[in-house]
């Protein structure tokens, strides 16, 4: 499924990392920008009741997300690329690319973001400069270059100077947060007392300050970018992930109760800057929003060139050179030069572009399909409960269905117009990456495991209730039986349209002979001839094959074949073709044993007409064959459901050779209606006879044009030596299909 390269890389330890910079990476990143420039905005125009409920509804995406992480990381070797790693290496090539090269966008575009914000950081610088020269400073001014100077350290000195960076601005984002949690401020700006609920008139919603607040939450995974540098993943993922979330999580809570008590809702909405004025030292905040920033902007710029990396050592882009390109690394640890120079002009775009907001949307939204995706495979791996999947840190499945959850209610809460664009894009990348690998995983593949888990419970759990057929209506479930179903599809076809939607089909396909290895592999290949047939006829039945010495021990074993979802066979349906009568023989036996097992019966008698236009049914009922009426009526009412019957009418023929044909044909016409069967009163016909040659004679003179004809059979036509000649009854008609119930069928 995946390169050489890819293999090789899986391998490498890079710069063998310990912990500390998967923490170091991840809360610069969580304590960004918006702790110190929005914080005091969703204080004031949420309370401070308000501001908790946007961290704890946060955290409810991503506490999941890290503990998903964590657990898959400890279920394999994770090697580079992080997250894309991840999804690519349980959902697949297609599906973990689709997410990959938006996680990578995502990843390369936050460096703009970040940077932009750093330059937000030198206002009073801009205000000193404009007051003393008159002269207006553009943040560009210090982002563009910045971000040219932290481009050329990346490419020259790799992530190793990067790493050690990061201690440096984290202990100064350190300092800047004590700082403001050790400070008082003045006066003026104090509430009288910590108010949970006090904000400005005429605020902003929640979900808009959510929206404002939310991006600051999604840097808990940025350390996971660094996977293939660790030395010891298992370790360092789930230790620096969960303690920088965590950590990142009661810091907030500490900020949003400090804001609530140093300052009143007006004032902290004035001044994005409000911390400078509470903290024990004004500049350590502008030191502390630069130090986040760029500690951010360097956890970004050091994780996005090594997704891509694994992206095209994974051949995900449909241009080779560029994979080749990308893929190559420099030195033993495998430094992702080329990537990173891509990495850099990307992010160089948005620097220009400079809209914040516009940036933070999108970023918002790729990260949360990220997180969504990694919850989705935590959740589809515990309830497959695949005996490969052994992590070491176990989450919970809960959890994890939480956040995928979560993230998906979030994105719509934060902009439905982002979410499909991020979403259509993906789908639209997605399919690009299908048509070249059509060999490898999809969703199908994904959700095996989870669909075995749940067609197992939901089997045992029917089995269990015991729920008795009448009592939930009847519906067919109904066994095919041929020898010669490669050849003739009639009946293939009746049981399609049977169970398209009412009921459960198993087309057997029988092999009349001794088992052997190769009778086996003969009949697994048919097996999959039936399987494409039921695709190309979008058949919802199963197909199988059977290997048996006889046709009666074949019976035999068929009677005690068990049934699906919790509804036992009922019904077993047989096939004949009207040129080759010697097959009766052989049906008569299977259907003997059938009834005396208490199967109703079903004998399609096929002829090349293949049911013609199927646009009428005619179904013919007899004093003989009353009992057989209402499920001889509910399978006309079932097939016509069929699509491919769509239009067709039903018509209904009540014979009696009595003077009371009219009085049979109320009878029937009262059942159909109490029954609400989509037949028209004008379509019921009764009809008298004095013999079997003048019903005969009726049905052929009637039903000549009919595309099905359904009559039934009693139990002493199925004994009688003259099974041959009943069935061979009605020769100017079509298709015929002779229905035997055993069960009391209610149409009500």
């Amino acid at each position: 499924m995946f390169s050489e390269a890819s293999q090789k890389s899986e391998s490498q330890n890079g710069h063998g990392f310990g912990t500390a910079p998967v923490f170091l990476a991840s809360i610069s990143t969580i304590l960004g920008a918006i702790l110190f420039l929005r914080f005091g905005y969703a204080v004031a125009h949420a309370g401070l009741w308000g501001t908790l409920m946007v961290v704890l509804l946060g955290h409810l995406v991503t506490v999941p997300t890290v503990l998903a992480v964590s657990e898959i990381a400890t279920n394999r070797r994770v090697a580079g690329g992080g997250a894309y790693y991840i999804v690519s290496r349980s959902f697949g090539a297609s599906i973990g690319g689709s997410i990959g090269i938006a996680l990578y966008i995502s990843q390369a575009i936050s460096v703009a973001f970040y940077i932009v914000a750093f330059a937000e950081a030198f206002q009073p610088v801009y205000e000193w400069v404009e007051t003393i020269y008159g002269f207006g400073l553009d943040a560009r001014w210090v982002s563009i270059p910045c971000t040219l100077l932290m481009l050329v350290i990346m490419l020259t000195k790799g992530a190793g100077v990067g790493v050690q960076l990061l201690w440096c601005v984290c202990v100064m984002l350190a300092i800047s947060i004590v700082a403001f949690l050790l400070g008082e401020g003045p006066e003026s700006i104090r509430p009288e007392g910590l108010n949970l609920t006090a904000r400005i008139d005429n605020p902003d919603g929640f979900g808009t300050v959510f929206a404002t607040c939310f991006p600051a939450f999604t840097g808990m995974i940025a350390g996971l970018g660094l996977s293939g540098d660790l030395k010891n993943p298992r370790r360092s993922i789930p230790l620096g992930t969960i303690g920088a979330t965590f950590g990142g999580m009661v810091i907030y809570v500490l900020v949003a109760v400090k804001l609530g008590q140093s300052a009143t809702p007006e004032a902290l909405d004035a001044d994005q800057f409000i911390m400078a004025q509470v903290a024990l030292w004004s500049p350590s905040i502008y030191i502390g929003l630069g130090a986040a920033a760029l500690s951010s902007a360097l956890g970004s710029i050091m994780v996005a060139p090594r997704t891509l990396q694994m992206l095209a050592r994974d051949n995900v882009f449909p241009i080779p050179r560029l994979n080749r390109l990308m893929e190559t690394g420099v030195g033993k640890s495998q430094e992702p030069v080329y990537a990173t120079g891509v990495s850099g002009v990307v992010a160089m775009v948005f620097v220009v572009i400079g809209d914040v907001d516009f940036i933070a949307q999108i970023l918002s939204m790729f990260f949360m399909v990220t997180y969504g995706a990694l919850c989705a495979v935590s959740f589809l791996e515990h309830f497959a409960s695949n005996p490969s999947y052994r992590p070491t840190f176990h989450s919970r499945w809960y959890l994890s269905l939480l956040g995928t959850v979560m993230c998906g209610l979030m994105m719509v809460q934060i902009s439905a117009f982002y979410a499909l664009i991020a979403l259509v894009l993906m789908g639209g990348t997605y399919i690009g990456l299908r048509r070249s690998r059509q060999d490898e995983r999809d969703f199908a593949a994904i959700f095996q495991g989870t669909m075995f888990q749940l067609t197992r419970w939901l089997q045992t759990t029917l089995q269990k209730s015991r729920v008795m057929t009448s009592e939930g209506g009847w519906r067919p479930s109904i066994i095919a039986v041929s020898r010669l179903g490669e050849h003739r599809l009639g009946h293939f076809d009746l049981l399609r349209w049977i169970c398209h939607r009412h009921g459960f089909g198993h087309f057997l396909q029988l092999y009349l002979g001794d088992y052997t290895f190769p009778n086996e592999i003969k009949a697994r290949l048919h097996v999959d001839e039936l399987i494409k047939r039921t695709e190309v006829s979008r058949a919802s039945i199963f197909v199988d094959t059977l290997i048996c010495p006889t046709f009666q021990l074949a019976m035999a074993q068929i009677a005690q074949m068990p049934g699906i979802s919790g509804l036992p066979n009922n019904t077993i349906l047989f096939e004949f073709d009207e040129e080759n009568p010697e097959e009766i023989d052989e049906i008569k036996q299977g259907a003997q044993l059938a009834v005396n097992s208490l199967f109703n019966i079903l004998i399609l008698r096929s002829t090349g007409y293949r049911f013609g236009y199927k646009s009428s049914i005619h179904v013919w009922v007899t004093e003989e064959n009353l009992k057989n009426a209402p499920m001889m009526l509910l399978l006309a009412y079932i097939i016509i459901g069929h699509p491919d019957w769509r239009g067709a009418e039903i018509r209904l023929f009540a014979c009696s050779d009595s003077r009371d044909a009219e009085r049979e044909a109320d009878r029937l016409s009262t059942l159909m209606i109490e029954g609400r069967l989509p037949i028209s009163m004008q379509n019921v016909t009764s009809i008298s006879y004095d013999s079997l040659e003048a019903l005969e004679e009726e049905v052929s003179h009637r039903s000549t044009q009919a595309d099905l004809v359904i009559t039934g059979l009693t139990g002493e036509d199925l004994n009688s030596d003259d099974l041959s000649q009943i069935l061979q009854r009605y020769d100017e008609v079509k298709d015929v299909l002779f229905v035997h119930s055993i069960e009391q069928i209610l149409i009500d």
